[in-house]
This record gives structure tokens, sequence and C-alpha cells, in this order.
């Protein structure tokens, strides 16, 4: 499959581009506003080509399917005009900015019948494969509670993640991992939100906490932000044990979970191999563009939660502001 890289942002040569090649998947083109810069960025990451603005990548009769590598405040609109196009969308987390632009961009997907994924690639990876079977076997009893961290130390007071008006901040930006994984494992839909946050770069939450409460008196309690050093440890707490791992969303090859319960299946195991976090997901998208596989875990079926809660935290921490 010929991919096509809407934007020449940081995380597309850091995590896509290895997934896509691992997956062996082809970087086609990449779109910048800038020939120059878009030409360096393909010399950089290996990239085919470059073009001159996003729509022609997406009119390009050579791609086959776009990443959406932009900053939050422009995901809907390149989304929307992407699928309307016919072509498949992965589209980085969030899917929006907002609920109200996360039901705009669905419908258009439901209207248009183009494939669309939200970049959240964990679900598709075997750690989490194996961490769900030992919840569905029992072995650390009934999940109860889920601890989550996701921080990283942002200095550069020009990040987009510090700007209000590419609609940054912690809790859109990482927040909604933690977010995302709490739904998958508990398989329900949060029903209250507690949340608080500090205030600052460029008028965004840089630090953020929240309790999401969820169906049967299961709660997540996340942590997330920009003032530390990188921090994704994550604990299951169960009736009868609990599972640690050190990194549930992008897992290295350093990378551990570790079971702390009765029985034979405790114990420490790798998270992963050598190969990179966008794999399964990049592999399984491939897939089902060549009529192989039937989708799995699409936008429409998996984004509206996420964005409700997100929605419903930066509701409370605003609040708190006031």
């Amino acid at each position: 499959m010929r991919w096509g890289i809407v934007g020449t942002a940081e995380g597309a040569h850091a995590a896509f581009l290895p997934g896509l090649r691992a997956a062996g998947g082809t970087a086609a083109a990449v779109a910048g506003r800038d020939l120059g810069r878009a030409e360096q960025y393909a010399r950089d990451n290996g990239i085919e080509r470059a073009v001159v603005g996003y729509q022609a990548l997406i009119e390009d009769p050579g791609v086959d399917a776009l990443y959406i590598a932009l900053p939050n405040s422009l995901h809907a609109p390149w989304t929307i005009r992407a699928l309307r196009a016919g072509k498949p969308v992965l589209c980085e987390q969030p899917l929006c900015g907002s609920l109200a632009e996360t039901d705009r961009v669905l419908e258009v997907a439901r209207q248009t019948g183009t494939s669309l994924w939200e970049a959240f690639v964990f679900p598709f990876q075997a750690q989490f494969q194996r961490v769900r079977a030992l919840l569905d076997d029992g072995v650390i009893g009934d999940l109860r509670e889920i601890y989550s961290n996701f921080h990283f130390d942002v200095r550069q007071p020009r990040n987009i993640r510090m700007s209000r008006n590419l609609e940054g901040g912690a809790v859109l930006h990482v927040g909604c991992y933690p977010v995302r994984l709490a739904r998958e494992l508990f398989r329900a839909e949060h029903t209250a939100v507690l949340a608080n946050a500090e205030w600052g770069g460029g008028g965004v939450d840089v630090e953020a906490w929240g309790i999401l409460d969820f169906p049967g008196g299961r709660k997540l309690l996340l942590s997330c932000g920009f003032r530390r050093a990188h921090d994704t440890f994550t604990r299951l707490q169960g009736t009868e044990g609990q599972i640690h791992l050190t990194n549930p969303f992008h897992p290295g090859p350093a990378d551990t979970y570790e079971v702390f319960a009765p029985g034979p299946r405790a114990g420490t195991r790798h998270a992963a191999g050598d190969e990179p976090s966008f794999t399964a997901a990049v592999r399984h998208i491939n897939a089902v563009l060549n009529e192989e596989e039937a989708p799995r875990m699409l936008a429409v079926q998996t984004s509206l939660g996420t964005a409700r809660a997100l929605r419903d935290m930066l509701a409370r921490v605003t609040v708190a502001r006031a």
C-alpha cells in the first residue's frame, strides 16, 4: 500500500514511518505547506517524493491511504476532505479537539463509507492482547481500578502541544491514552468525571489529573502532562492481584508487564520485540485495503466515547481554573 503523510510532524518520522516500513507499506509522498521543507523532510525520512499542499496529496492518484499528522485543530477539516475524496485515513489521536468536531467527522465517515481509524495503535499490539487475555481468564480477579500515567517533558514554548489555538494541552494530547485504555479494558463508557489541571504555555493545561467513574464502581485514575520525565507506568488493580505495565501505549524492547497474582501465570514478561509500535495497526489497515481482512476498531466504532470523556475532563478543569 502506498501511503501519503499529511504534514511534516515529528511523530510521523519517529513512530508512524518505522511501523509503516515494518508492516510492508510504502511511504509514497509527504505534503507540506512549503515545498522546500517538505522536500527536506522527504529526503531525511526516505519518502519517495514531496507535494505542496495537503489537498494535492489527497487528490494524488499515486497514494492509496493517508496518515494525518497535523495539529489537533486541523484534524477535522483535512480528515473530512480526505474521506469525501474516498481516501482511507489514519488520523493522529485525538481524532478531533472537540466533541462537536468528532461528531461531524464520524458522520462524514458513515456517509461516505470511507475507512477511518484513530491512531491509538496499542489495541492492535501483542502486549495488549496478552494482557486482555489475562484479564479475561480472571488471573487478577475482577478488574476494579486502573492507574495510568502519561508524562514527558516539553521544553520548547512554541511546541504545538503548548498552543491553545492549535488545541494543545495535556488532556487532549496525552490524557486521551489512559481514557482509551480504560474504555477498552472495562468495555464500558465513563459515568462521571473529577479533574483538575495546572495551566501554562499558551493558555493550555500543562499537567492534569482525573478520576473517571465506570459502571459497577470501577475507576480510572489518570495523570498526564508535559513537565516531568517520560512516564507511562500503568497499574491494573484486580480483586486478586495486579498487572504493572511500564508502557501500555508504545512499548519498546526494554518495556515489560508484570503479573502479581497467585498461580503459575505470575511473573515478568517482555512487552514487545523489535517491532515498532505502529506496525500491527498499519499491517491491519493494509490488509483491509487489500481486502484480506475485515476492518476492526474503526473510528466510527471506537472514537466517540473517548471524545465525550475528554470533553467532560476539559469542562471540569476549566471550571476549576475559573
